[in-house]
């Protein structure tokens, strides 16, 4: 995976550390961003049904010529999909716009609670595992009750949960829980949509490794065991937030980066959000 970190998941399969995220690339620029990502040697892409670009991912995929088991590609299920049946008609639909025949990795994006269909769906993507159509099923944005529902009532332990997670939110209740169980945690808006790179305690520690604000916030991303996936549609800055290999962040910075936590969201709250 052009030397990205991987970590195994609960059932064996290995995830990039460093992926790539198209949440909010515009229609018509998803395919071009794609591409710059893969040449730049992303090979872990992360789209979801709700950004309406699945099919510009599977054409960058497919233009690009890398063979499919180099690729980690990940998609979601959204809200007014879940249930058995839908769930699995909504995956169809993914697979059929992205023109794979699997996923490394499916999603269900929210828990969306007072749907209360979040346990029904989660036992119908158990079907997809058996299927061989996704390597691996996981959540997005749920909270510890959430998790624990789903564990006690079926069984099946998430391979991975996607939620926010960045110096503002760092989510160690959370964080620890998924160690506790084996659950991978992935940093979905990482750089805090970019409301971070100003600050002065990232500055500092960025102009003492000679680095930029993106790239230390993602390097704390990594150090602490999470899995990340930046987006940029700028070419210059894809492969910026790619180059983040060549240093360390010492425990200094490390504390002083975990000192900003003001558990401050930038997104909706996972136990009120049930948008569709």
């Amino acid at each position: 995976m052009t030397g990205v970190p991987t970590i195994g998941l609960n059932n064996g399969i290995r995830i990039p550390q460093l992926g790539f995220g198209v949440f909010l690339v515009p229609p018509g620029e998803t395919q071009r961003s794609v591409s710059d990502a893969l040449e730049a040697g992303y090979r872990h892409i992360d789209t979801a049904r709700l950004y309406r670009n699945e099919g510009e991912v599977g054409a960058a995929i497919a233009a690009s010529g890398i063979p499919r088991d180099e690729l980690f590609i990940t998609t979601k299920l959204w809200n007014d999909d879940q249930g058995s049946e839908s769930a699995i008609r909504a995956f169809d639909t993914s697979l059929e716009r992205l023109g794979l025949d699997h996923v490394d990795l499916y999603l269900i994006h929210w828990p969306a609670p007072a749907q209360n269909r979040y346990v029904e769906t989660w036992t119908a993507l158990q079907q997809l595992i058996e299927d061989g159509r996704a390597r691996a099923v996981g959540v997005s944005n749920f909270q510890i009750p959430h998790l624990q529902r789903l564990i006690d009532e079926t069984g099946a332990v998430p391979s991975v949960n996607q939620v926010e997670l960045h110096p503002n939110l760092t989510q160690e209740p959370l964080r620890a829980f998924h160690a506790e169980h084996g659950i991978v945690t992935e940093a979905w808006s990482p750089l805090a949509r970019g409301a971070l790179l100003q600050d002065t305690a990232i500055g500092k520690i960025a102009a003492k490794h000679g680095r930029t604000a993106a790239q230390v916030i993602l390097r704390w991303h990594l150090q602490v065991g999470n899995v990340v996936i930046p987006k940029s549609v700028t070419p210059a800055r894809i492969v910026e937030n790619f180059d983040v290999f060549g240093f360390e962040l010492d425990a200094d910075d490390v504390a002083a980066i975990e000192a900003l936590n003001s558990d401050t969201r930038i997104g909706p709250d996972p136990d009120a959000f049930n948008g569709s």
